[in-house]
């Protein structure tokens, strides 16, 4: 096989020395997931150090490893002056020499499921490189780019963001062709301070763009102006939405329990598609993603022919059949992070099902600050009209779950490890369960419980 990263360029890439010159066909920051063959980079983080974990990586087959400092257990080792930024010049290097087109998401809501859209559609036409599940952060971009193959045709980057000042940096590295935002939305509001700031966030991916890219903007967005204002001259603006004067228009969304009909027009095609994913909000996403592919200047045609084999992810919206006590139940599982907009849109979702009964279990929505207790108690006309009945966790929704009918109060508990097992016993046969909270929430406690044989 040829290697991704010869010694030569992984050198010249980072500026590192060798203990022992190696190639490596992948890289990998999870020995866990690492394949024979890769570059274990040893990133220290908030949750533990890599460099304690080199031994696992060369037993799982390692052709070397990426090290800040001296490890003992190394077999081949590339010392660099720190993980974090080798990482960041392993991921630009790898940027520089991509000879296709890249297609940069961000948003407040959206960006991955649209991410793995626009996989699904430009894989059917060209190799297609995109980042693996979330990977959206000072470490997910470069290390997307830095497995991305040098002559794949297209490359889907996906950069999001918690405080301000972090996506332009990780855009500048991106060096888009095209950049998409997905929305404007109140989420992480409590460290932004207002929706204009969070534009203001996300508007550093237009100031990225590459001479003669294309910005892809919702038309509907009362931000439109602000971030069509950035963009850099001559570059172009490609708008998505519902007006009759957008260049991607939905035209019609129709929603049942397993997925949506949609017509939409893209440029001069006419477009209509089924995907098997419940939800307006899904229909939007794949006229994002097919905007994306026409300013690429894929076949939009094409594209809309592959998205319908999408089917939503885990933790996003991937529905399971799981056994419970005397039969089977529905699992709409959307455990990996959660937004008001996102949590809204869940439990339409949930209202379309045909079910015995209609269960919402919810953690908390983070990072609102102020706003916390009414972006939590704002959900309760949607509980009360797609639910059956509640389980919440955790001290910031419990501000809904004590707004909501009696009749729909199931139980709060104070954390989803607690929450877990009450879950698993109140479900029956016949129900429909929608699991969804903040990535803080660790809401996947609840779906494993209830997943269990």
């Amino acid at each position: 096989m040829t290697p991704l990263w010869s010694a030569h360029d992984l050198q010249q890439a980072t500026g590192g020395t060798f203990t022992r010159a190696f190639d490596a066909t992948g890289v990998s920051i999870d020995t866990r997931t690492l394949q024979p063959g890769d570059i274990f980079v040893a990133l220290r983080g908030e949750h533990g150090d890599g460099h304690q974990h080199v031994s696992a990586a060369f037993a799982a087959g390692a052709a070397g490893a990426m090290v800040h400092r001296s490890v003992t257990d190394s077999k081949a080792a590339l010392l660099v002056d720190d993980t974090q930024a080798g990482l960041m010049r392993l991921g630009a290097f790898g940027r520089a020499r991509f000879s296709g087109r890249l297609v940069a998401v961000t948003g407040s809501i959206g960006k991955t499921t649209t991410k793995e859209m626009l996989r699904t559609a430009l894989s059917a036409q060209a190799e297609t490189h995109a980042a693996a599940a979330s990977y959206n952060n000072q470490w997910g971009l470069p290390l997307t780019l830095a497995r991305l193959p040098p002559k794949a045709a297209f490359c889907v980057a996906e950069i999001g963001m918690n405080h301000p000042g972090e996506i332009e940096p990780l855009a500048r590295i991106a060096q888009p062709h095209i950049a998409v935002i997905t929305a404007i939305e109140r989420v992480h509001i409590g460290n932004m301070g207002s929706l204009e700031a969070i534009a203001d966030e996300k508007a550093g991916l237009l100031r990225a763009l590459l001479p003669g890219g294309v910005a892809v903007l919702s038309a509907d967005s009362a931000h439109f102006s602000r971030l069509k204002s950035v963009v850099p001259s001559g570059c172009r603006i490609m708008t998505f939405g519902t007006g009759p004067d957008t260049d991607a228009r939905l035209l019609e969304a129709t929603s049942d329990a397993s997925g949506t009909s949609l017509r939409a027009r893209v440029g001069l095609a006419n477009i209509a598609i089924r995907i098997a994913a419940p939800g307006r909000h899904m229909a939007i996403n794949a006229v994002i993603a097919l905007a994306a592919v026409a300013a690429l200047g894929a076949d939009a045609g094409a594209a809309a022919r592959a998205l319908a084999r999408f089917a939503p992810l885990n933790g996003r919206g991937a529905r399971r059949t799981i056994a419970v006590s005397g039969g089977s139940a529905l699992l709409i599982d959307e455990s990996y992070n959660a937004s008001a907009p996102s949590v809204r849109a869940a439990l339409m979702v949930l209202a379309l099902q045909k079910a015995e009964r209609r269960v919402a279990v919810l953690g908390d929505m983070l990072e609102l600050g102020e706003h916390s207790g009414s972006e939590h108690r704002d959900l309760v006309p949607f509980v009360t009209t797609g639910a059956d009945i509640l389980y919440a966790c955790g001290p910031e929704m419990r501000a809904l779950f004590e707004a909501v009918p009696p009749h729909l109060r199931g139980a709060h508990a104070p954390d989803s490890a607690s929450l877990a097992p009450i879950v698993r016993a109140a479900l029956r046969p016949g129900d429909a369960v929608l699991v969804k909270g903040s990535l803080g929430s660790r809401m996947r406690a609840v779906v494993d419980e209830i997943e269990q044989p």
